[in-house]
């Protein structure tokens, strides 16, 4: 059932990439494939193909795509779009089977739709369905290579025709030598020059345009300097530098990444790790290239492959980076700040990077390849009732989890919020409507006190300013100061506390779909917007006052849920009595300024605590976990002191307990504290699990 579903998703992507395509107009479709037809095909057309510089490709790729370029103009490009989404199914199915063996049944089975499925939704595939590119052909000529059943001799052909395309692949040449498959490097090397030689023979002033006066393409395309140049000659050119200082350190740079990137791709290919080799390579060939368009960035995609970490929470980290950075824009990876914008802008590059030179992938004959230090969980908890949990196969971590996974998961979650609260429904009319409905069950409750309120904080000078800086300040910095608390020194607690927050968020979303809510400040009643002032009702564009998010996503108030989150958790967790009535006061502060700056109604804030004990109830139904876990283990500080002890010798690796607390470093074997804590009446219990994988 399981592979089917993933079929399933890998053709419903597959289809809906490819009716994205032609759903487009004719005119607006495969718009780079145009400047390869001309007006009478690629061979024909007027002048040279790179007097207008839109050409990028080799006078090879022009020779031998003219059938395919032909056949793109007279159908419209149904043919050569459905054609592209072919060539990404074998490359998924290639890619699949060539993974690094031994390789269990179960990942053999669910490889290729799940490449697939990955190929599909990153950047450069559906970059390449819509400018009707051709780089896919290249990656899967040279990805052809690595499959065991392929010659020597069909490698070398298969990646000499691959640097006619694209001439930077001849990097795999040199690694094929490096590793003693000479011969298939000299045939690489031999099949390159004969598809140049012949292009130069058909079309004499293309190849020295190409060659000579364009140094290898060099120049052409859109400006070097632009965002969509992912090479280091690009980024040099963004930061500043030119002429011969920027030419001089991009030599060293390109030689220093291309030596080192080499050497890793050939010890990782003799080291049986084939694919892994490739995409470091590619990774290479994308760095040092004069230009390193988005469409031919798929070589960083295929380093998924290369295992990292010794730990199995952490194996998942580069993995997900990579796709991430692969499938995402620079808005949804990084926030919109102006230091953490230009890693957002250059993330493709940073990652061919790290791929080619940094990260140290895991050889085959690492101890940590098959058997990473696995992760203590505990068992589904059991709850009052027999039917609790519903999710009785999920085993709970134990341990705490990888702050960068965390972090990752963390931004990309906050950015579909926003893009599903910014697309939630915002007619003004219904919105409004919603609004004098809750007003009327307010009156009927005896609990409509907005105006009266509202017009109390807007006399009070100090109660107005202050209140506005709460309601813009105090909504992210305490949940995140206290997600990052727990974290550090109550991680078993983090855990258990960050799962109903996120199921809160998501009730919240549904709430904003399905009932858009104009806020008391937007209708027009006499409440007084405390945070911008009166606004003009009567232009249709009054909504836009902030430019950030859909201004009728009223109900329910994630300032209110988000802060009964907070002070539940403080009220749990603080060791101090003052301490646990902060907590118990920040949501009833924080319904106070809703109320007062005409952001939300009162049944908004209602809403929001709906929500959070939704949350709760959600985590205890589907997990069992009504508690907090009792035992937690050691703060950070604690834990990385005790690992950098072991590791040097000084302190045995045995379970810690001292004070209710537990060490999550324990090593293979030992025990580790369930998470639901002590029943009444029994003593702290230690669950044993296999620590096998």
């Amino acid at each position: 059932m399981g592979l089917a579903a993933l079929w399933l998703l890998a053709g419903l992507l597959a289809v809906r990439q490819a009716a994205a395509v032609l759903r487009l107009p004719p005119d607006e479709r495969l718009t780079d494939l145009e400047t390869w037809i001309g007006d009478e095909g690629v061979l024909h057309v007027g002048g040279s193909l790179y007097d207008g510089d839109s050409f990028t490709g080799t006078p090879f790729s022009g020779l031998v795509l003219k059938p395919l370029t032909r056949a793109a103009e007279q159908s419209l490009g149904v043919a050569w779009t459905f054609g592209t989404l072919l060539l990404v199914v074998v490359l998924g199915l290639v890619v699949a089977r060539a993974l690094p063996g031994p390789v269990s049944r179960r990942t053999s089975l669910i490889a290729a739709p799940l490449a697939i499925s990955l190929l599909v939704l990153s950047l450069p595939v559906r970059n390449t369905f819509t400018l009707g590119q051709t780089s896919i052909i290249p990656v899967l000529l040279v990805v052809l290579t690595v499959l065991p059943r392929t010659s020597g001799r069909q490698t070398g052909v298969l990646i000499g025709v691959a640097a006619a395309l694209q001439p930077a692949l001849l990097l795999f040449a040199v690694v094929l030598w490096c590793i003693g498959r000479r011969r298939a490097a000299a045939l690489a090397g031999a099949t390159f020059a004969v598809c140049s030689a012949l292009a130069w023979a058909v079309m004499p002033r293309d190849s020295w345009t190409y060659w000579v006066h364009h140094i290898g393409g060099a120049g052409l395309g859109a400006p070097a300097d632009s965002l969509a140049n992912q090479s280091l000659h690009g980024l040099l050119l963004r930061i500043g530098l030119e002429g011969p200082v920027e030419l001089a350190l991009l030599a060293v740079l390109a030689v220093a990444v291309a030596v080192l990137g080499l050497r890793r791709a050939v010890h990782y290919a003799q080291d049986g790790q084939p694919l892994l080799a490739a995409a470091i390579t590619g990774s290479v060939a994308l760095a040092v290239s004069p230009t390193s368009w988005q469409h031919q960035q798929l070589w960083i995609l295929l380093a998924v492959v290369g295992r990292v970490g010794r730990r199995g929470s952490d194996r998942l980290v580069w993995p997900v980076l990579v796709v991430l950075a692969m499938s995402l824009n620079r808005t949804a990876l990084l926030p919109d700040i102006e230091i953490l914008g230009h890693i957002g802008y250059n993330a493709p590059l940073l990652a061919a990077l790290a791929a080619a030179c940094v990260v140290p992938f895991l050889s085959r004959t690492s101890p940590h390849w098959d058997a990473p230090e696995p992760t203590p969980v505990a068992e589904p908890a059991r709850g009052r009732f027999v039917w609790v949990p519903l999710l009785r196969f999920i085993k709970r971590p134990l341990s705490r989890p990888n702050l960068m996974l965390e972090l990752m998961l963390i931004r990309v979650g906050y950015f579909a919020y926003s893009w599903i609260r910014g697309h939630a429904p915002d007619e003004r009319s219904l919105a409004e409507g919603h609004g004098h409905q809750v007003l009327s069950l307010e009156g009927w409750l005896h609990i409509d006190i907005e105006h009266w309120f509202n017009a109390i904080v807007a006399d009070t000078s100090w109660l107005k300013h202050f209140m506005n800086w709460y309601y813009s300040t105090f909504h992210f910095l305490i949940p995140l100061s206290l997600l990052a608390w727990l974290y550090l020194r109550r991680p078993a607690t983090y855990r258990w506390a960050r799962t109903p927050l996120a199921f809160a968020t998501l009730l919240a979303l549904i709430g904003f779909w399905l009932y858009p809510l104009a806020p008391p400040r937007l209708m027009g009643l006499g409440y007084v917007d405390t945070a911008h002032g009166p606004q003009d009702l009567n232009n249709p564009d009054f909504g836009a006052l902030t430019k950030l998010s859909n201004q009728y996503a009223a109900m329910p108030s994630l300032h209110v849920g988000w802060s009964l989150w907070c002070g539940v958790v403080i009220a749990i967790v603080a060791p101090y009595v003052w301490a646990k009535v902060l907590g118990i006061l920040y949501p009833l502060l924080t319904t106070a300024v809703i109320v007062g700056t005409a952001n939300h109604y009162v049944l908004d804030a209602l809403g929001g605590a709906a929500i959070v004990s939704a949350g709760f109830g959600l985590q205890y139904l589907l997990l069992g976990v009504g508690r907090r876990p009792h035992e937690e283990a050691p703060p950070l500080s604690a834990a990385v002191g005790a690992a950098v002890a072991r590791a040097r010798g000084l302190v045995p690796g045995l379970v810690r307990q001292r004070d209710g607390q537990h060490d999550d470093a324990a090593p293979a074997g030992e025990g580790h504290p369930a998470a639901d804590g002590p029943q009444k009446g029994d003593q702290p219990r230690v669950e044993q699990h296999d620590q096998r994988v």
